[in-house]
């Protein structure tokens, strides 16, 4: 069933259209689903592309908006999305172990965000999912002052993340920052050291959880015209991490996709509100010019016209809720790898990395992705 939606997707995605830059991020991420991470490469840069092809529309295509509806342009994609597109790819990278290509990925992330609020757009957060992914793999290829620094900058904008307070003491200690090693220490007193941070004969297991589905797009209750975005239930809200069937971890929020996606729409909404009031007095002009030819047929197009000024719904309907992380240090060696999903109650639920033999080498981090749908 899956490889026949993919397929169907495929064909869909291949297709050049208005809507085509949405098939593309959803058969990207199925392909990633499916395992196949170059291919999902592929495709994801494809539809990095066109993001910036499709800020460009013809002047019939904006008349077509400006009097009828959004979604008889191209789709530019949201905000959010076009910046999502570089954490699919990094986790894609990753998954491949080209790791240089995922640090890449990573700081592009942020890159775009900081240029759209260089071009006036609304306040955009910083991600520290991106900062956090490339300090994992500055320590991971054992620069240590470089992973250091994106840990800080992890730290200042997400605080709560589960790991971090570890993260800064150790790799403080391993960049040979003692003041702000002893600083972090002090300011930590409840986190305890682990030998295994320093062993050179350990290695780490990071298994990357994408739990859940994204928020939906809705008609806002207000008004026909406006899209908003409502979360999606997901009975599995975490995965347990298994190594030779001993539970060794559980997986952790680090990134929240659907409150940044909703947040991020909504600091948005102002200039949509902008353009299509523009686009209520372009149908009013039109309306009264037929009107004064006739009153009837005037009346009928306003109405015509109105109808027809709808939400634009398209979305990257395939995207995560939620990114979660276990890290698990492992002496090297060959390992047995399984990860159960469990719900809110800590009960298992039918989503299921089936078991997995995974290597795990001296003083390197062995990624592993896994994608909770139900």
């Amino acid at each position: 069933m899956f490889s026949e939606a993919l397929e169907k997707l495929k064909i869909l995605a291949e297709s050049p259209g208005n809507d085509q830059l949405v098939y593309l991020l959803d058969y990207g991420t199925a392909l990633q689903m499916n395992g196949q991470f170059s291919e999902s490469n592929q495709i994801l840069l494809k539809a990095d592309k066109l993001v910036d092809i499709n800020d460009y529309h013809s002047v019939s295509n904006i008349v077509s908006a400006t009097l009828g509806s959004e979604d008889q342009i191209q789709y530019k994609g949201e905000s959010y999305e076009k910046f999502l597109i570089n954490t699919m790819l990094a986790v894609n990278y990753l998954m491949l172990g080209q790791q240089d290509e995922a640090i890449v990925e990573a700081r592009r992330i942020n890159e775009k965000i900081l240029k759209m609020k260089l071009d006036g757009r609304a306040p955009y957060e910083l991600s520290p999912f991106a900062n956090y992914l490339s300090a994992m793999l500055w320590e991971a290829d054992q620069k240590w002052d470089d992973a250091y620094i994106d840990y800080e900058q992890a730290y200042k904008l997400d605080p709560g993340n589960p790991f971090i307070e570890k993260d800064l003491i150790r790799s403080a200690r391993k960049a040979k920052r003692q003041e702000v090693y002893e600083k972090w220490k002090k300011e930590f007193s409840s986190v305890s050291e682990d030998p295994k941070w320093y062993d050179r004969n350990s290695g780490e297991l990071v298994v990357i959880a994408q739990q859940g589905w994204g928020p939906e797009k809705r008609t806002r209750p207000e008004t026909h015209r406006f899209p908003m975005l409502r979360p999606q239930f997901s009975r599995t809200q975490s995965g347990k991490v298994f190594i030779n069937d001993e539970e060794k971890a559980q997986t952790s929020l680090v990134y929240n996709v659907e409150s940044m996606a909703m947040r991020t729409l909504e600091a948005d909404y102002g200039a949509l509100v902008a353009r299509r009031i523009g686009g209520v007095v372009a149908k009013a002009v039109a309306a009264d010019q037929i009107r004064q030819k006739n009153q009837l047929l005037g009346e009928l197009a306003w109405i015509a016209m109105n109808i027809a000024d709808r939400a634009d719904l398209r979305q990257w309907s395939t995207l995560p809720q939620t990114f979660q992380l276990s890290r698990t240090l492992l002496p090297a060696g060959t390992y047995r790898l399984r990860i159960q999903g469990i719900d809110s109650y800590g009960t298992p639920t039918a989503d299921i990395l089936s078991e997995q033999t995974i290597k795990i080498s001296a003083g390197k981090k062995t990624f592993v992705n896994w994608r909770s749908v139900r």
